[in-house]
């Protein structure tokens, strides 16, 4: 009745017009949906993708962060296993600088809130897994992160458009078959697949993301854990208290992270093992390569390790009839029957969504495990495409702390500000001050940066000379292995020289089979700095900026190509570097030879002088006396003026009256120390005092 009132629309005719409009705009296939578009895409929640969404937030820019799982970190809630962090929490250090702190927080994001430090999650110097799910929570809660949560983006591609700055667009395709397009596609979604070996037996083999983790499931076991590093022995640590003994086997030695000074490799809160393997506690450890093996299970259940070829020759038998290794060999180290094979093999990422033609692997072996990413982070197969986080490790494979959190919060950074200078026209972040700051500059960074600190040989600060050397500008956490292309990069130019400043340790002091307790491992004098092998910096002094070609083929071992000069600040036990002598007085006379200036803060009556006597100023003088700065009243300097017809002797007496008890020393108006003395030469270097 009501229907018929508002014919001819709800007549049968119209009726049929409504379901059919009804039927075209809410049950339309999933591929007709309109893409939404974004400036910005990041794929994943995790530590990695949180950053670079608090860095686009700030700036204001238009971005979405995709998320499958219902809240940030979904990696944590599962991994590791056994719930404890490598990642340490130092929360006392002595200083109260925030930014040398970070050096030893391994596992706060960037922010301009205090509060969002983990110190305030957790007290544990190696936290629980728990606790940075929460602060990852809290992290995008509190800082309002735009994250679209139970979002599982289940295809990645592109669309050539010639209206994109790159000549394509991404589409992100969700399981709801709801299509996202964007400019930029940041993919911060870590490593998730289990790394696995294909080898006859290996379906009997427990993978780490499923094994049990209860220590009563292995009591008065014999058990096998294929692997070598972190994984393993966190498992082999849980665990070795109750089994019978367990035995680790994987391709490669260990590696010790206090020997190859890598984050990544073994940590000494896992290698419990270690101990019991050497004090011949029944645990051990060999080196085989895993393709080469094959696990044959008995009538009774137990395991056995043999050779593939055994197999392969018995190929239809039998398990009782297959030959083992002790049959030849009765002094086979594995002729023990194992009870649970366990594989601890770590994780690769995760290629599966992403379209062929996105050309994010090569096949080789590394990019098996990450995608191929240029030193700027930015995809070699598509422009536009970066990979942020732990995937981009790549970059800095067991050389630097790039997959990790207190590394890679600094790549992140590194990539936002490459992304504001080529989309927005925002340069990269600088300042500029005389050339007489340049030596407190650089140490003020070498000894407060974490920046460089934690991504040593890999992110470097930059100072880039202008005219005639009277001033430079200061970059910091430049991707060192794109310094060919720094203008382009930072916005920047480069026409008047530059210095490098990066942290290293000695180029024959990390390895595995480096014994890095050696008694004169340590290096004390400054005329032997070069031969430092602990953390210290270096820096480099080029008359030009470095081509590509020259960046590319540099000598091998040498993060950067061979500079027009070197310099090693000598190591320091305590990594304070500022000791007067040891320190800073060789890197002074260092920029002093590069720049051929004299870098040191002059007494103001020394440029007064020469003012009078020289037609060129040292720049020095240029840069503070003849901008008032570092001036003091004394009735000396004022006598001069007076004398040379520059000063009224009427209009300064009163003014300089109460000055002329000024000592030496003290601070002028603009702030500047003064250094009593008579006038020195700036170009004598060689013969200065402190």
């Amino acid at each position: 009745m009501g229907l018929s009132t508002v014919a001819p629309l709800w007549g049968a005719p119209g009726l049929l017009l409504t379901i059919a409009l009804h039927l075209a705009l809410y049950l339309r296939p999933a591929q007709a949906w309109a893409p939404v578009h974004r400036d910005y895409c990041v794929l994943g929640a995790g530590p990695a993708g949180l950053q670079m969404a608090y860095f686009l937030q700030r700036a204001g820019r238009d971005y979405m962060v995709f998320e499958r799982a219902p809240v940030p970190g979904s990696f944590f809630t599962r991994y590791p296993r056994h719930r404890k962090l490598i990642s340490i929490n130092k929360r006392y250090t002595g200083k109260t600088n925030a930014e040398f702190n970070l050096r030893h927080d391994w596992n706060s994001l960037l922010s301009h809130d205090p509060r969002l430090l983990f110190r305030h999650y957790s007290d544990a110097y190696y936290p629980d897994a728990n606790d940075m799910v929460r602060y990852l929570s809290d992290f995008a809660e509190r800082l309002g992160l735009h994250v679209l949560y139970n979002t599982t983006i289940a295809h990645v591609t592109v669309n050539k458009d010639r209206g994109a700055w790159n000549g394509h667009y991404f589409i992100l395709t969700d399981h709801r078959g709801q299509a996202y397009q964007c400019s930029v596609l940041l993919v911060a979604t870590g490593l998730s697949v289990p790394n696995q070996v294909d080898f006859p037996g290996s379906e009997y083999v427990d993978g780490y993301e499923s094994v049990s983790v209860d220590p009563k499931d292995f009591e008065g076991q014999n058990v096998l854990i294929l692997g070598r590093g972190n994984s393993a022995f966190e498992t082999a640590e849980n665990i070795f208290s109750v089994t019978n003994f367990i035995h680790m086997l994987s391709r490669s030695r260990v590696r010790l992270s206090w020997a190859t000074h890598y984050v990544g490799d073994l940590r000494a809160i896992n290698n419990g093992l270690l101990d019991t393997y050497q004090l011949k506690s029944l645990d051990g450890l060999l080196e085989s390569d895993l393709t080469d093996l094959a696990i044959v299970k008995d009538h009774k259940g137990k395991f056995h390790i043999t050779l593939k070829l055994f197999m392969e020759e018995f190929f239809n038998q039998s398990s009782d009839a297959i030959p083992l290794p002790q049959d030849n060999n009765d002094n086979f180290a594995m002729r023990v029957a194992y009870d649970r094979v366990i594989r601890c093999l770590g994780w690769k990422f995760d290629f599966s969504i992403f379209s062929k033609s996105l050309r994010l692997s090569s096949g080789s072996e590394l990019s098996e495990k990450y995608p191929l990413v240029r030193a700027s982070y930015e995809s070699k197969g598509s422009r536009g495409l970066f990979i942020l986080g732990t995937a981009s490790h790549s970059v800095d494979y067991r050389k630097s702390a790039g997959g990790f959190i207190h590394g890679f919060r600094y790549t992140v950074r590194a990539v936002h500000r490459l992304l504001e200078q080529r989309h927005h026209g925002v340069a990269w972040p600088s300042t500029e001050h005389p050339i007489t700051h340049l030596a407190s500059a650089i140490i003020r960074r070498i000894n407060e940066a974490s920046g460089l600190y934690q991504m040593f040989s890999v992110l470097a600060d930059v100072v880039l000379l202008k005219e005639n050397a009277t001033t430079f500008e200061y970059l910091e956490e430049f991707p060192m292995q794109m310094l060919a292309q720094l203008e382009t990069i930072t916005g920047k130019r480069a026409r008047h020289g530059l210095f490098v400043i990066n942290m290293e340790y000695g180029r024959n002091y990390s390895g595995p089979d480096k014994d890095v307790f050696f008694s004169d491992r340590s290096v004390g004098h400054m005329e032997d700095a070069w031969l430092s092998n602990f953390l210290h910096p270096v820096i480099y002094y080029y008359r030009h900026l470095p081509t590509e070609q020259e960046v590319r083929f540099r000598p091998a071992g040498w993060p950067l190509p061979r500079p027009s000069a070197l310099h090693h600040v000598v190591e320091d036990f305590l990594t304070d570097w500022t000791a007067p002598v040891g320190h800073i007085l060789p890197l002074r006379r260092f920029l002093e030879n590069c720049l051929d200036t004299d870098l040191r803060s002059f007494y103001a009556e020394s440029c007064f002088l020469f003012a009078l006597t020289h037609q060129k100023l040292p720049p020095f003088c240029q840069q503070g006396y003849l901008r008032t700065q570092g001036l003091v009243g004394t009735e000396s300097l004022r006598q001069h003026g007076v004398e040379s017809g520059l000063l009224w002797d009427s209009a300064t007496m009163g003014q300089n009256q109460g000055a002329s008890d000024q000592r030496p020393g003290d601070h002028g108006p603009g702030g500047h120390p003064l250094a009593p003395g008579p006038p020195v030469s700036p170009f004598n270097s060689n013969k200065e005092e402190l």
